[in-house]
């Protein structure tokens, strides 16, 4: 029976590495996204500097390209707010998981602490056996001497 539960915690154990695995992938997403959105804050200030040193040239353009980075910074916010939805629901996954492997654990620590019990009060009974043995062959010894 308790080989069934090994079996059970290493497959917990491997199930909360997996879970582990996946969070630190999303986190590293969260990461790439904050990232890519400051290179556009970057990029965006880089405009308009453009922008303000040569306002009638740039001018024009700057428009439709600060439209287009307001909605790729929309998009960017949006998909980081995702992220962070599945890092926190990977995150209670992590968390459950990890409490059923260590509920598993505990119950096999306490399985091998009654059989580690269970084994000592076997050699005590075994060594009290030997014991009253020997005292009894000691007894039978010192008894045939006086009887000599």
């Amino acid at each position: 029976m308790s080989r069934d539960l090994r079996t059970l915690i290493r497959l917990h154990a491997w199930e909360v590495d997996q879970k582990r695995r996946q969070l630190g992938q999303l986190l590293r997403k969260v990461e790439d996204l904050d990232a890519q959105a400051a290179a556009l804050e970057r990029e965006m200030a880089g405009e308009q500097e453009v922008v303000r040193s040569s306002p009638i040239e740039a001018g024009v353009v700057y428009a439709d390209y600060a439209q287009a980075a307001i909605a790729r910074r929309d998009h960017l916010a949006e998909l980081k707010i995702r992220a962070e939805l599945e890092v926190d629901a990977a995150r209670d996954d992590l968390r459950h998981a990890y409490q059923d492997l260590r509920k598993y654990e505990l119950a096999q620590e306490a399985r091998d602490r009654r059989a580690t019990r269970e084994r000592e009060r076997r050699e005590r009974i075994q060594m009290d056996d030997v014991g009253v043995e020997r005292f009894r062959r000691e007894r039978r010894k010192n008894d045939a001497t006086r009887r000599s």
